[in-house]
């Protein structure tokens, strides 16, 4: 189990390729040309085509004292359908901005990325019986970046697990092979983002597993206090033909839903496995949610996708 501090750095790690800042960039709106993820806001840089943004914004509308709550609440419904409009929608951007910077904001959004990315990556961490810092940091990067899984899988195949090969072991092939995956990948943007990868490749041959304070990555001096910043915004490498599930009128229907109703049948749910989202279907998300000390609003996001996945 890490400690907090090294939970900290972890994230500071993220949030320095994330938003250039080790304390994380609560109010930074991007959008890069060519990003599949189009519109990119906050301390992790959630984008609107994952339906994260939608969920993220949300939570802050319907927090207590947001002061922002009311502007961008105007603007729910074109989230919740992923209107890429809003990429260029300035008055929506400016909103997002101004609401970075409200305190109720800050915290919505560290208790939403916890949810959302750090919670599941221990998950996933413990699942592979990974313990040390360094490689919680690892998957929690790829956790935000996108295709955690694809890459796991791939080295499990092609290496074995962390019991049979070491975990230094397994965690350095991880690392070299989801670089030479961004480095080949369709979306060139996703080249740029390598360095991601050769920074943990510098922390893996230094041998900093605990990341124990001082060192410097990136030109940034991570020690206690410290506020320096480099880099710059990158694009995400999160699967962004995923849709957000829920109840609607008329209902969705799609081979998603029917993965997410075959994924609930193995949790011990029963229902027809027929590709409709119906208001049966949502209620026993909601049960699932609630199990599971999610928020119970019967919307499949990256959280709950997160949870039926482990």
């Amino acid at each position: 189990m890490v400690t907090q501090t090294q939970k900290q750095v972890a994230q500071a790690i993220v949030n320095v390729f994330e938003t250039s800042r080790l304390v994380g960039d609560y109010d930074r709106v991007t959008l890069l040309a060519g990003d599949n993820g189009h519109l990119t806001y906050g301390r992790s840089q959630t984008t609107l085509a994952s339906g994260n943004l939608f969920l993220l914004i949300k939570e802050y509308v319907e927090a207590d004292n947001a002061l922002f709550a009311s502007e961008l609440t105007a603007y729910l419904d074109r989230l919740r359908d992923t209107d890429f409009s809003l990429d260029e929608d300035h008055s929506f951007r400016f909103w997002l901005a101004q609401a970075g910077q409200d305190p109720v904001m800050e915290a919505v959004q560290d208790a939403f990325f916890d949810r959302i990315y750090w919670e599941p990556a221990c998950t996933s961490a413990q699942a592979l019986g990974l313990e040390s810092a360094l490689a919680l940091a690892v998957v929690y990067d790829s956790r935000i970046h996108g295709s955690w899984h694809f890459i796991r899988d791939q080295v499990l195949e092609r290496h074995g697990t962390p019991e049979e090969i070491g975990e230094e072991g397994w965690i350095t092939r991880y690392v070299m092979s989801r670089r030479d995956w961004l480095a080949g990948h369709d979306n060139e943007l996703l080249h740029k983002t390598i360095y991601r990868m050769e920074a943990f490749l510098s922390l893996i041959g230094d041998g900093r597993w605990s990341l124990a304070l001082p060192f410097t990555l990136r030109g940034v001096r991570f020690e206690e206090g410290a506020l320096q910043l480099t880099s710059g915004p990158i694009a995400s490498a999160e699967p962004q033909n995923a849709r957000l599930l829920m109840l609607t009128s008329p209902p969705l229907v799609g081979e998603d839903i029917r993965a997410l109703q075959n994924a609930l049948v193995g949790e011990g749910y029963i229902m027809n496995v027929d590709g409709i989202f119906d208001e049966a279907l949502a209620r026993m998300v909601k049960m699932f949610q609630q199990e599971k000390g999610l928020v119970s609003d019967g919307i499949v996001g990256a959280a709950t996708w997160s949870a039926l996945n482990q």
